[in-house]
């Protein structure tokens, strides 16, 4: 049995989630006592890892085991545009090392600051925030000279980028000094062996949306049953931003076709970005007139609201780390139609339960799994009760759990612990 099977208990004896869920320190035999981990994140503006970093702070640990949690900036980009931080998400004490924006903070500045901080505070594990920034290879080299052990977090999968040889090579040098990992499931896993990570050192955890404050999964339920009631439509709806990478293109092409076959359907698109103005164009090109919502940029409450509305929820893209958009959806009762270059497709796409994958650029495949969901998915509250069901482990208690046990797993293998000045 693997460590995180040892160590969490995801579901009661009766079958229904744990939600008391922790670590069981117990599985690891004898622990050493007096563990400071410290936890480096890149912005603050990320609702999901402040609902997971929440979660973790709220865990009981190990006697007398603490964790830390160091912010180094509040936003970056385009994310400072889309919305503003959110820090009902982040229900923890953490450090801030930057307000404002990442790309605000020089490099130099970033890489003193960081490696200053690695080498001064008293950690017996340093948990990277990831391996692609000048700065996080001067932490790993602060951690290396400290002799200080090190995990790092990794968003990638293998899928994401083509792969060059001396990008390999130093993602190869970096994962090799490191003491674990942390990855996002199935792919991630995979992206990690194929850089060197070491097998038993690398640890799976969910991946979990941060869903509104007070969500509930029956009302939710409810709605969702109610609202397609209402409106028996083959209405799809994409959620996310309009750029190149979410393949949109592909998708309108799929949605006439489909049109062409069944004279039904509407397409909401959530969301704005750079392509939304080539996408209008390619849709009256198409001759999808109004079937075709382009709805800009919402609010959550306002995206729930088209997760229950809609007979399914398309993610098309052809680089996708994740696609916590998909925990969403399945949360609202909403089965979805995945690319099989999405992260979460192994996870979270069980064909003709939670939805359907395809081919990230295959349109007559996306347009008949299209057809598939108006044909299979007519009960709408069984469809949606399995949809919950599954996604009901992927949540912040089960990822802080597996970030815990993980770390306990990386912190035995280290012992004797390391000894401090």
């Amino acid at each position: 049995m693997t460590p995180l099977a040892l160590a969490t208990q995801l579901h009661l004896p009766n079958g229904q989630p744990n939600t008391d869920l922790k670590p069981n320190a117990s599985a690891f035999g004898k622990l050493p006592g007096d563990v400071n981990i410290t936890v480096y994140h890149n912005i603050v503006w990320s609702k999901y890892k402040g609902a997971v970093f929440s979660a973790l702070n709220e865990l009981t640990p190990p006697p007398g085991w603490s964790f830390s949690f160091v912010q180094i900036a509040e936003t970056e980009g385009d994310r400072a545009v889309l919305n503003p931080v959110d820090r009902r998400y982040h229900r923890y004490p953490f450090e801030l090392m930057f307000p404002g924006t990442y790309d605000a903070v020089p490099t130099w500045r970033l890489v003193w600051r960081l490696t200053r901080h690695v080498l001064q505070h008293d950690a017996d594990l340093v948990v990277l925030p990831g391996f692609h920034r000048v700065e996080y290879w001067a932490m790993l080299l602060a951690c290396i000279v400290s002799g200080k052990p090190r995990a790092v977090f990794c968003d990638s999968t293998r899928n994401d980028k083509p792969r060059l040889y001396s990008k390999r090579l130093l993602k190869r040098i970096f994962f090799g000094l490191c003491d674990g990992y942390f990855g996002y499931g199935q792919r991630s896993a995979e992206y990690l062996l194929d850089n060197g990570a070491r097998r038993d050192r690398i640890f799976e955890r969910c991946q979990a949306a941060a869903l509104p404050v007070g969500f509930d999964a029956a009302t939710a339920l409810a709605q969702r049953i109610e609202a397609r009631r209402q409106h028996r439509d083959a209405r799809f709806v994409f959620v996310g931003r309009l750029s190149p990478e979410k393949n949109l293109g592909t998708l309108l092409k799929a949605f006439a076709q489909f049109r062409a076959q069944r004279h039904t359907g509407t397409l909401a698109l959530v969301g704005a970005g750079p392509a939304r103005a080539a996408l209008e164009a390619q849709a009256a090109e198409l001759g999808l007139g109004s079937s075709v919502e382009f709805l800009g940029a919402m609010d959550l409450d306002a995206v729930t609201a088209q997760y229950a509305r809609a007979l399914c929820m398309v993610l098309p893209s052809t680089s996708e780390p994740w696609g916590l958009v998909v925990n969403e959806a399945l949360h609202y009762g909403c089965p979805v139609l995945v690319s099989e270059a999405c992260g979460c497709r192994p996870e979270l796409v069980i064909d003709g339960i939670t939805g359907y994958a395809f081919e990230a650029t295959n349109v007559a495949q996306l347009a008949q799994r299209m057809g598939l969901a108006m044909d299979n998915f007519r009960d709408e509250a069984a469809v949606a009760a399995r949809c919950q069901q599954h996604i009901d482990s992927f949540s912040p208690v089960h990822a802080a759990a597996q970030i815990m046990a993980g770390c306990m797993h990386i912190v035995k293998a280290q012992q004797p612990p390391r000894r401090r000045a």
